[in-house]
């Protein structure tokens, strides 16, 4: 069963919006920066032409690193990590639950994904 998801960062500078299965739990990794960000993410990986994304001009920021193959995105104006593309499934994303419109990630069980031994 699908349904429609909306997002934004906490100024609403950046929104996104995709179609998928339920949200029913989250998911979390143990790499170095999602440690850092602790956010959890969507379990699913969201193939890009599901994934819309709309960001006013200058506002949508990108980092990379080590292999610089995953793509993390956020907002240059408040900040907050919204999504990424996904080094293992590259062209797919996950979305930061915390940013999507009636989730709330605190409540969710979630699966963690080792991704600090990946390499």
């Amino acid at each position: 069963m699908a349904d429609y998801y909306q997002g934004s960062c906490h100024c609403g500078a950046v929104r996104f919006s995709f179609e998928g299965d339920i949200i029913e739990k989250g998911l979390r990794c143990n790499c170095s920066i999602c440690t850092r960000k602790g956010a959890m993410m969507s379990s699913q990986a969201i193939p890009s032409e599901q994934f819309k994304i709309q960001a006013e001009e200058g506002a949508l920021g990108l980092y990379q690193f080590g292999a610089k193959t995953a793509k993390h995105y956020f907002c240059n104006r408040c900040g907050i990590y919204t999504f990424h593309e996904t080094a293992r499934f590259p062209g797919h994303f996950r979305a930061n639950l915390g940013c999507i419109e009636g989730i709330d990630p605190l409540s969710m069980e979630y699966d963690l994904f080792d991704g600090k031994h990946l390499l």
